[in-house]
């Protein structure tokens, strides 16, 4: 039996956790062998079809993963804890037992790219330190002077990255994924991700 089937939305996650995986000592963890699938109707279809679509998969692995965006899933009015609950209740009756967990990320991915890491600057085309790029979205009014990330993190992303003349690329979030360091982060959706592969996946 493999160790892990993951879903998510699009190519950024996939990237991502990618990215994440590759980095098994860093998260405390033995290496896994994980494959990851892509859901057509992106967060919606994680939140609302993902038990369906994993189902097949109960027999040949250990264990499955879901992440997902809050924003944009369809029922925002409903915290991440919630959506986690009624998808990890669904996988459990669609035959995975205890074997699965849901991680649904509030308001969306790119709340883990503002981290601050020397190394987000230079991942975003920003041609200067870690301070400069927080003057500037303080300056922009993406972040006040008491905050540590933006409310509007995708925004924030896509205007330095429009102002850069650099892409927006999968690579991106697989490079900081890559690179920042894990151990400061507190954003919950990541700890609970940490925390569920640490309990399947011990070193």
């Amino acid at each position: 039996m493999n160790d892990l089937v993951i879903l998510v939305p699009d190519k950024n996650m996939e990237a991502a956790i990618k990215g994440i995986l590759s980095r098994h000592q860093s998260l405390g963890i033995r290496q896994v062998d994980h494959q990851v699938l892509l859901h057509p109707a992106r967060d919606s279809g994680c939140l609302k079809q993902g038990h369906d679509l994993l189902r097949p998969f109960s027999n040949r692995y250990a264990h499955g993963l879901v992440l997902f965006d809050r924003e944009g899933c369809g029922r925002e009015a409903k915290a991440r804890e919630q959506l986690e609950d009624d998808v990890e209740r669904q996988l459990r009756a669609s035959g995975w037992g205890d074997r699965s967990a849901a991680v649904v990320i509030d308001p969306e991915l790119e709340i883990w790219v503002w981290s601050e890491s020397a190394h987000v600057p230079g991942a975003l085309g920003w041609e200067s330190d870690l301070a400069s790029l927080r003057k500037w979205l303080i300056d922009h009014h993406f972040l006040t002077r008491d905050q540590t990330k933006p409310d509007r993190p995708k925004e924030a992303m896509e205007k330095i990255l429009r102002i850069r003349s650099k892409p927006r690329s999968s690579s991106i979030y697989f490079e900081l994924a890559q690179k920042v360091g894990f151990q400061r982060c507190r954003e919950p959706a990541f700890l609970k991700l940490r925390t569920t592969l640490a309990g399947w996946f011990p070193a």
